[in-house]
């Protein structure tokens, strides 16, 4: 972007928010809102699986992802660091070699390259944070 801006994009249309938020030199010069009642593009993963990419910028993405009871999330790696917070359900999560079972309030981190992999056992939802972002959502 102009000025020493990175520029944010919308996460339906990603066109630049420029007049809504932007980041300077990693400090934050406004705050970008990303409300409830905004529009958000519903991406099918595996079956029973939906993403909703909330919001991001090149060092950082937060997804909401929704699970039907049942429903897994592949095992795979990635470069990127994952932090996941359980917003409503059960989940057993497997990373690297320990296996547990979480719940809502439970948060898990993922370390750079660590195999994961999840089941829903109740039906739920997680919030999980990237950096840097996942360009291959988008």
């Amino acid at each position: 972007g102009q000025n020493g801006f990175r520029e944010m994009r919308n996460r339906n249309t990603e066109q630049p928010l420029s007049d809504q938020g932007a980041v300077k030199d990693g400090m934050e010069e406004e705050t970008m809102f990303v409300t409830k009642d905004q529009p958000v593009k519903v991406t099918p993963c595996e079956p029973g699986v939906t993403r909703h990419v909330m919001a991001y910028d090149k060092n950082v993405m937060m997804c909401e992802i929704t699970f039907e009871t049942g429903a897994k999330g592949n095992f795979h790696s990635h470069p990127h660091t994952q932090c996941t917070y359980i917003l409503e359900g059960k989940f057993q999560f497997t990373v690297g070699d320990e296996t547990r079972v979480v719940e809502k309030g439970d948060t898990i981190l993922m370390p750079s390259g660590v195999r994961h992999g999840c089941e829903c056992l109740e039906a739920g939802k997680l919030c999980d944070v990237f950096t840097p972002m996942r360009e291959d959502f988008i």
